[in-house]
């Protein structure tokens, strides 16, 4: 019999659901725990839980210490370039509150953190004389988490390009730009590899090129045409390879491709797509080439290289690390020569508090698994996941953003999924620590599991902090 409820009576029998739930149930026969038959399995002992943070979203202190201008310092302070007006000259104040941001780590209880070196501290004119006390800094940051029983990962370029070798020589329109940044890695490697095991090289190729040199909306800002834009993506490529010879550095990206319907050929178009549209550099990076079918569609805009230059980039490398947020594209199967199809986006697709931020938890498990499955990756780290929220502040002075925390759940359902399943995913950092300066939207958009109040500088965790710190301490998604 069908029964009508009001939408008020629906919601309070639906609390009161809620509620049972997660007061944990008796069978009313003996009294016994109800046992939840789909809670995801714990994940495996070895799993390595984590966060993640940049150095200009957080540190500050630009003019301190012999730091040099980036690229984002100069285009933060360009009228009309950052949504909130603001700038990361302040932001967390992280370069003398480290020991804060530490203590904060410690309480997650994760055991590993992945923060980026500013290239510009190191070198302030991006090559040449190195600046002792910019170093100086990431020893006293490395030796502080060591001392708290937390892992460092150092990622040695997250956007903050020295601002004179833009100046210079176009920043990554250049080949120099990758000498150099071979140079930086190698140097930096000298000093801080005896106690930083793991070193990425570059993060979200795909996002800094397109957006930086391509489109005009980031740092450092023109809008190349297509065959400069290739080329400049080709030097990043090589500056990750040299930079692997002198490290043994690993590369970072985001393939997040869905199949839109899980049937064998569509799978099969998923991984053709995976492959082909990262081809520019994900892909030359673990395959040592460029794909026929990217030269074919680049034509004359294709990048200008060497064969000794694909032999760097193709230098092995020990992991993957990818940056997983949103499905960039769902495809299908197509009859057409590149085998695949990409699906429109409806305008009703949801998201979260970021608009491009669209939901759609099974990225997190279809795109390591086709990643794997193309390029035989047997090592993969998501070194970023995690979203924006409104987070506002209730009266008793918490932060319950619940849609972070439904956000986090559903992703981390389907990650334990792929896991379970043999993809081979070691270790999870969550995006983000703290709110931190979110690039051209300044400090609108909260991404952190501790709220920052950017004029006092304190910190305080909101509830999905809570959340996270049990889902590490079980090593499972709790019910």
């Amino acid at each position: 019999m069908l029964a009508k409820f009001s939408r008020r009576g629906f919601a309070k029998l639906a609390g009161l659901a809620a509620l049972g739930a997660a007061a944990g149930a008796r069978g009313a026969e003996n009294d016994a725990p109800a046992v939840d038959r789909h809670a995801p399995a714990p994940f495996p002992k070895e799993f390595l839980w984590g966060t993640a943070t940049s150095s200009y979203q957080i540190e500050g202190a630009v003019n301190e210490d012999g730091r040099g201008k980036s690229i984002w310092d100069i285009f933060s302070h360009t009228p009309g370039k950052i949504e909130d007006g603001s700038t990361g000259d302040r932001a967390n104040e992280h370069y003398h509150r480290y020991k804060e941001d530490v203590a904060l780590i410690k309480a997650l209880g994760v055991k590993a953190y992945r923060f980026s070196i500013a290239w510009p501290r190191v070198f302030p004119e991006g090559t040449g004389q190195p600046n002792p006390k910019g170093l100086d800094f990431y020893n006293r940051l490395v030796d502080e988490l060591l001392a708290n029983g937390i892992t460092p990962y150092a990622t040695l370029y997250h956007w903050d390009l020295p601002q004179a070798l833009q100046d210079r020589v176009g920043g990554w329109q250049s080949s120099d730009t990758s000498k150099a940044f071979a140079d930086y890695a190698a140097y930096v490697a000298a000093r801080l590899t005896d106690r930083v095991k793991t070193v990425f090289t570059v993060n979200e190729v795909g996002r800094f090129v397109n957006f930086g040199y391509g489109w005009g909306i980031d740092a450092p800002g023109p809008k190349l045409p297509t065959a400069q834009l290739n080329q400049a993506r080709h030097h990043v490529a090589l500056g990750h390879g040299l930079a692997v010879q002198a490290i043994r550095a690993r590369p970072r990206t985001s393939p997040p491709a869905c199949r839109a319907i899980a049937t064998p050929d569509n799978i099969r178009a998923a991984e053709i797509a995976t492959r082909e549209l990262n081809a520019g550099f994900l892909g030359v990076v673990l395959e040592g080439k460029y794909t026929d079918g990217l030269l074919a569609y680049a034509g004359a805009d294709a990048p200008k290289f060497t064969p000794d230059e694909l032999k760097i980039i193709g230098t092995p490398n020990d992991f993957v690390g990818l940056n997983i947020y949103a499905p960039q594209f769902y495809v299908t199967a197509s009859e057409r020569a590149s085998g695949f199809h990409v699906l429109p986006f409806p305008t009703s697709f949801p998201h979260m508090n970021s608009e491009w931020l669209r939901i759609g938890p099974e990225v997190i498990y279809w795109a390591p698994r086709l990643a794997a499955k193309v390029w035989n990756i047997e090592n993969i780290y998501i070194s970023e996941n995690g979203t924006s929220s409104e987070d506002k502040i209730a009266a008793d002075g918490q932060v319950y953003d619940l849609d972070r925390i439904m956000f986090l759940r559903n992703y981390l359902t389907q990650m334990q999924r792929a896991i379970s399943e043999g993809v081979p995913i070691r270790g999870y950092f969550l995006w983000s620590l703290m709110d931190n300066f979110e690039w051209i939207f300044g400090y609108g958009k909260r991404f952190g599991v501790y709220r920052v109040d950017f004029e006092t500088q304190a910190r305080v965790p909101k509830l999905s902090a809570a959340f996270y710190r049990d889902v590490v301490a079980r090593n499972a998604i709790g019910v």
